[in-house]
């Protein structure tokens, strides 16, 4: 395993760059920020619309939010790659595709994760800022959604764990990430995959291992600053 990791440690990390897209691990966590990045607001809309009073924009988020977490992630991939080219007038490509899909997917996870937070904080607050004549888009931005992300902060980077793993499924259209890094190795070697998917899975560990611990950690500084301790 350690002459595995000596010889391709570098392709691991940043696959065929700079004499190819950027792959591996690097790869791997690009595609997991961007990810994250396009989908908090979308979220965002999605908590707001489930949690509004017009009951169109509710019925609206309430559909997208139950199919997206009632279909399998690896069936919204597909859905992408075949229909994204005919949504956009042209071809896109798999790394594109997989922000795509992983866009649609997380977006329900979070906007629930939003929604949790909005409905949690004291009501009396959005019923003072209606008193003082504010209305329902200005309160949402001043008043509502700092105190949501903030408190959604360690959630929020649960979920990053969860879109981390999620990327290895990007394999399956041919994004350079880090399984698919992997598994070029394995077509290089071909006799040691027991070695090289330790690797992999190990990698993973570590990573996700890292960013929930740090979740955690969040978790209880969040509520000792609001003099409540965490279960």
């Amino acid at each position: 395993m350690l002459e595995i990791i000596n010889d391709y440690w570098l392709f691991f990390l940043i696959g065929q760059y700079p004499n190819g897209p950027i792959g591996g691990l690097a790869g791997t966590l690009l595609l997991a920020t961007i990810c994250l990045i396009l989908a908090l607001p979308c979220s965002i809309l999605i908590a707001i619309g489930r949690t509004g009073k017009n009951r169109f924009w509710r019925g609206v988020t309430f559909v997208i939010v139950y199919v997206m977490r009632g279909t399998p992630f690896l069936m919204i991939i597909f859905w992408a790659h075949f229909l994204g080219p005919l949504v956009f007038g042209t071809s896109i490509g798999a790394f594109w595709v997989m922000v795509i899909a992983l866009v649609l997917y997380e977006s329900a996870y979070l906007g629930e994760v939003i929604r949790a937070g909005i409905q949690s904080l004291p009501y009396g607050q959005t019923e003072a800022a209606k008193a003082m004549g504010f209305p329902r888009t200005k309160t949402m931005t001043l008043i509502v959604l700092p105190q949501v992300m903030y408190n959604s902060f360690p959630a929020l980077l649960s979920q990053f764990v969860s879109i981390i793993k999620e990327t290895s499924l990007g394999f399956v259209i041919g994004v350079h990430e880090f399984t698919y890094a992997a598994s070029q190795v394995n077509s290089i070697l071909l006799v040691k995959p027991v070695e090289i998917y330790a690797i992999l899975g190990l990698t993973f560990f570590i990573v996700c291992f890292t960013f929930t611990s740090a979740a955690r950690w969040l978790e209880r500084k969040i509520g000792k600053s609001q003099g409540v301790l965490p279960a």
